[in-house]
This record gives structure tokens, sequence and C-alpha cells, in this order.
């Protein structure tokens, strides 16, 4: 049995976000982080290892740098790690993304017991969009909000959280599974796991390698073929302190008022 989880290297939102002037990130100027949603991820596949055997593959699109995130992962537990990157991909949309990584997915390979697990959302773009188009594009079945995972044969149990509650859903392998911070709590690396991690394989998917598939089309992937167009973006306005109000229940609901009239928020 494999589990691919994808991930992605994403800014640290808590430091300094730079934007380009074509309105995407810039990503060279900042820290970098691992999406916490997809450590989630990494968890529930290192924790499906443990009690019941099985190859755990790491998958990122991203540049050159993202091979250190990777190594962490397999420092983790991760077996084997695979690094989507070529120019071509630069620029991908949540649409061309998923193009890609399904892909490559099919590069890898996928057999009647293996599981793809991704983080619910990414937090640069907060979308939630790449795992299920990623499992539409492989024909695959898939459940998102995952909570809980336990799987039985090659049917997978899995709770899903809703906004009043959740639901039981049982599904067949192969299958997507999208994975939220209740899921678990990630562990981290061991001075074993930071030595072994060099010794495990990391491969490159590069544009060669893919643009055979069918879903690998210089139209649809990269900056020019992403369908999504950026209206405006720019750097979060840091938080001002918080004002007291004084006087009687009458000055203050109108100085309040006045106050958010002039934010237009009311």
């Amino acid at each position: 049995m494999k589990i691919i989880v994808c991930v992605k290297q994403v800014p640290d939102t808590s430091g300094k976000v730079s934007v380009k002037p074509d309105g995407t990130l810039d990503r060279a100027s900042m820290d970098t982080i691992t999406n916490p949603d997809d450590l989630n991820a990494v968890e529930a596949a290192l924790s499906l290892k443990d009690r019941l055997g099985a190859e755990v593959i790491v998958i990122s699109m991203g540049p050159p740098p993202a091979e250190g995130m990777l190594r962490e992962l397999m420092a983790r537990g991760a077996d084997r790690a695979v690094l989507v990157s070529a120019r071509e991909f630069g620029g991908s949309d949540t649409y061309a993304t998923s193009q890609i990584l399904a892909a490559a997915i099919k590069k890898i390979g996928l057999e009647k017991e293996d599981i793809i697990l991704c983080g619910r959302q990414a937090i640069d773009g907060d979308t939630a969009q790449v795992g299920p188009q990623i499992a539409e594009k492989l024909g695959l079945p898939q459940v998102s909000y995952a909570a809980d995972i336990e799987k039985e044969g090659d049917t997978l149990t899995v709770r899903r959280m809703l906004e009043d509650g959740y639901m039981m859903i049982r599904v067949k392998t192969p299958c997507l599974i999208t994975c939220i911070k209740e899921l678990n709590e990630p562990r981290y690396m061991n001075v074993k796991g930071i030595f072994d991690c060099y010794a495990k394989p990391f491969e490159i998917f590069d544009y060669e390698m893919l643009k055979d598939d069918p879903l690998i089309d210089l139209g649809t992937i990269g900056l020019k073929g992403s369908p999504t167009n950026i209206f405006r973006s720019f750097t979060p306005m840091g938080k001002s302190g918080g004002r007291m109000l004084s006087g009687d229940e009458k000055s203050m609901c109108s100085e309040l008022a006045a106050l958010l009239s002039a934010r237009n928020l009311i």
C-alpha cells in the first residue's frame, strides 16, 4: 500500500509578505514553512503506516529550494519524496497545479489500496481547491474535511466534519482525502530521522518527465495557462491598537456608529 501526501511550501505569513508587480507572491524574498494542514496529512499517513504498514511518499510542486522541506518530512518518517519542478510549471493557479500534480501521481502509480492525502487548504491561497481537483482529474472518489480516518481492507471510514456536527463516510480505495488540523497532532523530527532522510530516495519530476501525459498541455499549465485572473494583491496592513470608548450609552453608541461609518462598515 502506498500513501501519497501532497504538500506545499508556503510563505510564513507571520512575517513579511511581498507581492510582485504581476500580482503573484514574491516567494524568493519571504521566509517559508510547510503548509500547516499538510503536516496533519503527513501525520495521518505516518499513523496509518505505523498501524498497517505502508510506503509514505510526499510530493510537492515548487522551486528547487523546496527540497529542504521534503527532506524534513522524510526526517519525520516519510519513505520517499518527489519534487515536481520546472520553469513551465511556474505561476500555476489551482487548476493548473492540480493538472500537474495529477500527472505526477499517475507517474508514481496508483494501485487498489493506495490513498492520496492532502491538507484542507494552503494558507497562501485558502481556496481548498487543489485536492478535490486532483481527485476529479484522476477519476477518484474524495472526502474532504477529514477529522478521523480508519482503514479496513480496501475501505476507509472517514469522519467528515461539518459546521454543526459530522458525518461518517465509507469510501473505497484508491481515493483522495483532505485533512484538517483536528485530525491529529503532527510529530516532530528526531535525530535518527534527520540523519536517515539524506539516504532516502528523492526524485525530481520535470517537464520532460511529464510532458507525454495528456494533462500536461502548455496551454493549461503555468502562468499563461492558468484561468485565474488576479484582480488585486496587496500586503495586509498591520492591526492597530484597540480604542476604549467612554461616556454614557447614547454618546458611546453614536461615537461607535461614526467610527464604523467612516470605515464603510455600516
